[in-house]
């Protein structure tokens, strides 16, 4: 593995798209659409107008990964309730080899961050690699309102497998005390080489990859100004709910 190359600020800016707070509670509803997005970032992931699927942001376009783990360039109109977006300059790169789990990848990431005393700030991460495995999920639309999200995904959520697959990893974190506005530590979605393939990570063996990151220096929220997103009780998300749905665990 080469040498961990040293950090320099580059002042990249995370535009976030409501909270996930918000998204956890069952606000779904279009912030901005997916033409807006990608005027403030080339890369990122989040979520589609009723959590009608996963979206992949990557190389300034973005992905829409389907419940059955296909992925389409998404319309330029779709609306976007949740996402997190930067215009990423990949300041760091290293390789990354032989890792066995999704847990093995985050301790590495979460070392990689601590060395350059991040882990208080926010980052994104690109990975572009082979994969033996990378166990993913989708979800079809479901529309309400005050239905959580954890409660939609038990009905529309579905899990499927892509084996001896190239293909890129967007990485997301986001420090403990700013749990809420997104989720703490990493949240990783995949999209395929070809760009056909795709969704939200629960589980991956990587045989080897690149590593690209950077720090982020501040963020932007655009907040929904609908009038019912103020009926909803922020405050009530339950950690443990957003841990299930957004970290990867089944």
């Amino acid at each position: 593995m080469k040498k961990f190359t040293a950090f320099s600020d580059n002042n990249v800016k995370m535009y976030q798209v409501s909270t996930l707070q918000a998204l956890a509670m069952g606000h779904t509803r279009s912030v901005i659409d997916v033409e807006e997005l990608l005027k403030h970032g080339n890369t990122g992931l989040g979520t589609y107008e009723s959590v009608d699927g996963e979206m992949i942001v990557a190389d300034g376009r973005c992905y829409r990964a389907s419940d059955d783990g296909s992925a389409v360039p998404a319309d330029n109109d779709m609306g976007v309730p949740f996402a997190s977006v930067c215009n990423f300059k990949g300041s760091v790169e290293f390789d990354v080899e032989h890792i066995g789990c999704l847990g093995e990848l985050k301790t590495l990431l979460n070392n990689r961050i601590e060395e350059i005393f991040g882990l208080n700030s926010m980052h994104m991460v690109r990975i572009d690699g082979e994969f033996e495995v990378v166990d993913a999920r989708s979800e079809e639309a479901y529309r309400a309102i005050h239905v959580s999200l954890k409660d939609m995904l038990e009905k529309t959520q579905k899990s499927f497998r892509f084996d001896n697959i190239k293909g890129t990893l967007v990485c997301v974190y986001y420090p403990d005390f700013m749990d809420g506005i997104n989720a703490s530590g990493w949240h990783i979605h995949f999209i395929s080489e070809d760009r056909l393939k795709g969704g939200h990570v629960f589980e991956l063996k990587l045989t080897s990859g690149r590593a690209m990151l950077d720090k982020i220096s501040s963020v932007e929220i655009r907040l929904p100004t609908d009038p019912v997103f103020d009926t909803y009780s922020l405050k009530e998300a339950s950690d443990d709910d957003i841990k299930k749905v957004e970290q990867g665990s089944k």
